[in-house]
């Protein structure tokens, strides 16, 4: 008898999930009063999303693309990714290592949907800490 692998399909991250992050991120960041860019990417790197309050800083764009990216391409959280570009750390290279730019400061998370990594969100503008939570609540508005 042979085993059989058995995969099961995932849906994709698609336009109407960008809106949705996109809608619950800039929400959350309003109710804080804070300007932010937001980034949604799908699994393949690919831009499905992006706003820019007309106030955020401009760099905000850059770093929540950068964020989003990192995120995907590392499939974790970029917070949790700050230690690990340290000197002595076991990714301290890598963020000269590639032709695209990561970005290791809080605030990509990549989105998954039944334990498939399906794409990533990033946000830039707020603090850290700010733009990390901005990108939280964007998830759990897409997992109800």
């Amino acid at each position: 008898m042979t085993a059989t692998a058995v995969t099961t399909a995932v849906a994709s991250l698609t336009t109407e999930d960008a809106e949705t992050l996109v809608a619950a991120a800039r929400a959350a960041a309003e109710a804080a009063d804070v300007t932010v860019a937001i980034t949604v990417l799908d699994a393949g790197g690919h831009l499905l999303a992006f706003r820019r309050d007309d106030r955020a800083v401009l760099i905000a764009g850059e770093t929540s693309t950068r964020k989003a990216y990192t995120a995907l391409q590392l499939n974790a959280p970029t917070g949790d990714l700050v230690d690990a570009v340290q000197p002595g750390g076991p990714f301290h290279t890598l963020p000269t290592a590639l032709d695209r730019p990561l970005l290791f400061i809080a605030g990509g998370v990549p989105v998954r949907r039944d334990g498939r990594l399906i794409g990533a969100i990033g946000i830039g503008g707020g603090a850290p800490e700010q733009d990390h939570g901005f990108a939280a609540a964007a998830l759990e508005a897409l997992a109800r």
